[in-house]
């Protein structure tokens, strides 16, 4: 089916207290595990694409975005396309040109007013063509080889009335917040700051973004979309089922060459692990 708009999934899950999920996208074989996935439950879900990705291959959006898009356009699920993590304003400007529908900014290390002046210009850039611009306050951490932050560290969570006046200033369509998770957490550990949580949706009229989902127990994503999340982002999980499967495989058949062998059960892997998040964040 056509790719649906993340601004449209995004407001749908919404108005239904609900949640859609946002996985990452690296290889090919992540993408179809996502629509596989979305397939397998009946729901809704997002393929995205990080600066980090577009890096690995060669800093060339156009094939890995087309693959992704194909594969979404393919399935039978509601998936939409978003373009993750861009710190780079000349990929950000990629987003248009490459059939994106949304787009997370990222100035989250910057100060505080550099922050709201770069993801202001962002948003005004992402409005005029239509695009739907995410934006994070607040310090998430474990991006890019960096340790996870603790999350008690003075300055790290969002503070509620900072991100009403982010949001009045930057325009931003919804803001990722710092509330106990981190990126690249391989055990599902994180306890998140539900009462933060509250206060942040009392606080600001737009959605509310959580990172590094794959941290999270199951118990504790859904305690936070009572609260008031509205977008997971899922991706070390991915990456986790994907190597573990591809690990097994080769200690039982170490003398494979063809990559076939062990990428059919990795996506397979992939393709489970996206169905249970889609499940567990919409039982």
């Amino acid at each position: 089916m056509p790719l649906v708009p993340t601004g449209e999934l995004i407001a749908r899950a919404r108005s239904a207290d609900d949640a859609v999920a946002a996985f990452n996208v690296i290889t090919l074989e992540h993408a179809e595990a996502i629509a596989r996935g979305a397939e397998r439950v009946g729901r809704p879900a997002i393929l995205q694409i990080s600066e980090n990705a577009v890096k690995f291959h060669g800093g060339e959006l156009s094939a890995v975005a087309a693959a992704s898009a194909a594969v979404a356009r393919a399935s039978t699920a509601p998936l939409g396309l978003h373009l993750d993590h861009v710190v780079s304003p000349d990929l950000l400007r990629c987003a248009h040109t490459e059939g994106f529908s949304s787009v997370m900014f990222d100035a989250s290390k910057l100060s505080y007013g550099d922050n709201v002046k770069a993801t202001a210009e962002a948003v005004r850039w992402g409005h005029g063509r239509g695009i739907w611009v995410e934006a994070e306050l607040g310090r998430v951490g474990g991006k890019d080889g960096e340790p996870p932050l603790d999350a008690h560290t003075p300055g790290v969570r969002t503070d509620p009335a900072e991100a009403a006046a982010y949001i009045a200033d930057t325009g931003v369509d919804a803001l990722a917040v710092a509330v106990g998770s981190a990126h690249a957490m391989t055990r599902r550990t994180a306890t998140l700051d539900h009462t933060l949580i509250t206060a942040l949706r009392d606080a600001v009229p737009v959605p509310l973004v959580l990172h590094g989902s794959s941290g999270v127990p199951d118990d504790e994503l859904r305690a936070a979309i009572a609260a008031g999340m509205t977008k997971i982002n899922i991706g070390t999980a991915l990456n986790a089922a994907f190597t573990g499967a591809v690990r097994a495989y080769l200690a039982d058949h170490p003398d494979t060459v063809d990559p076939r062998k062990y990428l059919a059960p990795a996506r397979e892997a992939m393709t489970g692990t996206v169905a249970h998040f889609l499940t567990v964040i919409s039982p």
